[in-house]
């Protein structure tokens, strides 16, 4: 029987593809799972069956170059080879990206050091102020010249953004005239090309402008006349502060609006005493200015205001407890000016989590809660910052629990990723419509149907947080982490009523956004809030045939209003070269960021259609590529499974990707937890997404200063990388994984004894305490440099990786071990079985 083929871009058959793959894995797993592998005697689950010579052997052989991990992509052309790699009689003509590898016999691929973006092969002048690649980069570095080439190769076209990151340097202009291409609205940029003093031309549509009076003057150099070294043409991230044209009203002043869950189950977490310590330690430190408001609502099955008008001598609350008609008590004292009010504010902050410490009240009527914020905000716009501990049941958008816990390890599909009823997506779009993004933080300890929940902030611009089995005794780890993760979300810098616009280079065309917004038109993005540490995603097709072009150039411009008042337009421009051959689109492949987009699309595609078929579209996006490059790229055709160098991780990242959280299946995984798993890597920038798909190990029990960074008169230790694989693991050791959102330390039984007395604090192995989330102080140089590893890993996040200490028989064992992703499970594949897979559908 012929099975249906799911792909995420549907480009045609790859020629000579043979018949669609049976689209489930079960053949290969019957097949491996049936018959006994020979293998090394005593060999454990998880390592490789039966390896072909010189696999498992880690010397280069057949003549084969060792893998040098290159970070220049190949730029056409013979003359641009460096001499090292012309000197190389077997593979003269070959760039680095495009060396051949053997995936079946090359075993140690996993650099030993993370893995930089690839860089875009333009001339030196333009490469030297392209726009950096944390900010904006895309899957492909060479951009196809047609649509059909684009389809032949097999491989997603789409951009990776980081719009609003924290920069280091960031140049500000204030201008009167702020300069942009009358007919396609470009930001003037880096890549424009300036006929003379007078005249630019502009990159994206090719239109020829004046160069305006104030423009010819140079504030940095004050110097006149020399148009092409303004701030603006010599940077391509930069932030205009806007001239009043660009504001539709008065910029509005940073507003807050609480809204807390307290009901029985929620004041039994304890997470009111956290919130509300929280609030009043950094309370002066909000973004804002004297304009700044803040308000507070409670609710269980009623809802709860606050009046703090300036002269009372107490916060007053009054209780609305007809929930199907929300109005406002006192519309005008409930959202007050920060600085006017402040000791009312910290009184209320003081006396919150006594207020209901004794209630008995069960229920929940969080869709009233956020009407009554919806109608608080309106006339402004803001942020509302939602605390949810249960599922809602009374009222507006009251939900029914859709969690059978058997089904949590199905093999089959998973049911309910989507949302049961649409009131929290509409509410959020009315939110978006006035300005009103909505941020929620989930800590429960039981099943609150986040597919639902979740719209309010995915449509409204805003982000979710979920602390599962939150409780302030049981669960320190996850205080921590909320602790943690509350100051950086009230303190972080914030755009209000944002808007985002991606242009694009006459011929290219975006077609499907990523992220948390809504698309108000073809191609502006409403973002009622914006946030450093939100990252967005688009797809492209090419339109045009962009043969008369040499390169093509990308713009995203963020119009929004700073949290002191001031409207502000930060612009980046990313230029790419455009090719005409497969191999050259090959050599541009960007792996991580075809990972990251890849992910974007399974989300989509796991609740548009089905868990199955998105797995499916995950492995026939291997399947394709690797063939389109087999068929069409390979000069000499040679057994195995051939990959170019530069996608040589791109079967471990895509099977590392089926057995995430988001897309597992046969693992027990809880319904809240894949969905708040799908909506990280809709929304994380790629560097985070990427280690929570693939996690990075490390060796720490023989930490060096050899190779170390100094930072802040810090010394960094940076051991390898090692490979996820049971394999790595000596029980003499002690092995460091950062999995993004949570970093593990496993310890193994006879763990060097200087390791445990130096860093753990402990005479022995058996002293090891089950429940370690923390590393002693201590003063020995051994404890000094694995904290100061830890810390630098955490530093470089904007959330709080909770850190948990494991031995053999520790409960997250189990959690370390699911994410050793080259290792065979009852349920998966082992990298190795994937790759016979793989080459199984390829040489059909």
């Amino acid at each position: 029987s012929i099975y249906p083929r799911h792909v995420f871009f549907d480009t045609g058959t790859v020629a000579g593809n043979g018949p669609p793959a049976p689209n489930s894995f079960n053949h290969v797993d019957n097949k491996m799972a049936g018959t006994p592998q020979p293998g090394p005697p005593g060999r454990q689950l998880g390592h490789y069956p039966s390896l072909p010579p010189g696999y498992q052997n880690t010397s280069v052989s057949h003549g084969a170059m060792a893998p040098i991990w290159s970070v220049n992509i190949y730029c056409p052309g013979p003359a641009q080879l460096s001499p090292s790699l012309a000197a190389m009689s077997l593979q003269s003509s070959t760039p680095e990206a495009l060396r051949v590898v053997n995936l079946l016999q090359e075993r140690n691929l996993l650099p030993p050091t993370p893995i930089p973006a690839p860089t875009p092969c333009l001339p030196q002048d333009l490469q030297k102020v392209n726009c950096h690649p944390e900010v904006f980069r895309s899957t492909l570095c060479n951009i196809p010249q047609t649509q059909s080439l684009l389809n032949k190769a097999k491989m997603p076209l789409g951009l990776l953004l980081h719009p609003f990151k924290d920069l280091s340097q960031l140049p500000v202009v204030t201008s009167s005239t702020i300069v942009r291409c009358r007919s396609c609205r470009t930001y003037i940029n880096p890549f424009v090309s300036f006929l003379d003093q007078r005249r630019w031309k502009c990159n994206l549509c090719n239109r020829v402008n004046d160069v305006p009076e104030e423009f010819m003057y140079n504030p940095v150099s004050r110097s006149y006349g020399e148009p092409h070294k303004r701030p603006e043409v010599q940077n391509a991230t930069i932030e205009f502060i806007a001239p009043s044209e660009y504001m539709l009203r008065p910029p509005q002043p940073a507003v807050y609006l609480f809204i807390l869950d307290v009901s029985h189950n929620a004041v039994e977490t304890g997470y009111l005493n956290v919130f509300c310590q929280s609030l009043l330690d950094n309370i002066t430190s909000l973004p804002g200015d004297s304009r700044t408001k803040i308000g507070f609502i409670t609710f269980d099955s009623t809802i709860h205001f606050y009046n703090l008008q300036e002269g009372l001598s107490q916060p007053q609350m009054l209780i609305v407890s007809d929930i199907e008609d929300i109005f406002l008590p006192t519309p005008d004292s409930l959202l007050v000016n920060l600085n006017e009010c402040k000791e009312l504010v910290q009184d209320l902050l003081k006396s919150l989590p006594t207020l209901f410490q004794k209630t008995m009240e069960t229920q929940s009527a969080l869709g009233s809660a956020l009407q009554a914020g919806f109608k608080l905000l309106s006339p402004t716009g803001g942020r509302m910052t939602v605390f949810q501990t249960q599922l809602p049941n009374l009222g507006a958008g009251a939900l029914q629990s859709r969690e059978d816990p058997n089904q949590r390890a199905s093999a089959k599909d998973i049911q309910h990723l989507s949302p049961a009823t649409d009131f929290y997506k509409t509410l959020a779009l009315d939110c978006s419509g006035q300005q009103v993004a909505v941020d929620l933080f989930m800590l429960s300890a039981q099943y609150c149907d986040l597919a639902s929940l979740g719209c309010i902030s995915r449509f409204s611009a805003g982000s979710v947080y979920h602390y599962p089995s939150y409780h302030h005794q049981h669960n320190p780890a996850q205080v921590e982490c909320f602790q943690k993760d509350l100051k950086r979300y009230l303190t972080r810098k914030i755009g209000f009523e944002a808007v985002m616009r991606i242009r694009c280079s006459k011929g290219l065309s975006i077609h499907t956004f990523h992220g948390n917004f809504f698309v108000r038109s073809t191609d502006l993005l409403s973002l009622p809030n914006v946030n450093p540490d939100a990252g967005f995603a688009v797809q492209m097709s090419i339109d045009e045939n962009l043969d008369d072009m040499q390169v093509v150039s990308f713009q995203a411009a963020l119009l929004y209003t700073s949290s002191k008042g001031e409207r502000r337009i930060r612009v980046h421009t990313l230029c790419l070269p455009v090719v005409n051959s497969l191999s050259d689109i090959f050599a541009g492949a960007d792996v991580q960021a075809i990972t990251g987009l890849l992910a974007c699309m399974a989300v989509d595609r796991s609740v548009t259609s089905s868990l199955g078929d998105a797995r499916d579209a995950l492995t026939n996006a291997a399947i394709d590529s690797l063939t389109s490059y087999r068929q069409n790229v390979l000069t000499i055709q040679q057994p195995g499974l051939l990959s170019p160098a530069c996608l040589r991780l791109f079967p471990l990242f895509v099977l590392a990707l089926l057995k995430q959280k988001s897309f597992r299946t046969g693992t027990s995984t809880r319904l809240d937890d894949r969905v708040f798993s799908m909506c990280q890597l809709k929304y994380q920038p790629l560097a985070y997404s990427m280690l929570m798909i693939h996690p990075s190990l490390y060796r720490v029990d023989d930490l060096t200063d050899e190779g170390a960074l100094n930072i802040n008169e810090r010394t960094i230790p940076q051991p390898r990388l090692l490979q996820l694989s049971v394999e790595k693991l000596s029980r003499e050791g002690a092995f460091l994984m950062d999995a993004g959102t949570v970093i593990y330390l496993w310890i193994g039984q006879n763990c060097n004894p200087i390791f445990l007395t130096q860093v753990l604090g402990v005479p022995n192995y058996a002293a090891v305490p089950e429940n370690l989330n923390l590393l002693p102080d201590l003063d020995t140089a051994e404890s000094q440099r694995t904290r100061a590893f830890i810390g630098w890993l955490r530093d470089q996040r904007p959330f709080f990786p909770s850190l948990h200490i494991i031995r053999d028989e520790s409960q997250r064992k189990a959690s370390f071990m699911q994410n050793m992703i080259e290792d065979r499970t009852e349920s998966a594949l082992s990298y190795y079985e994937f790759l016979l897979h793989l080459q199984q559908q390829i040489s059909k």
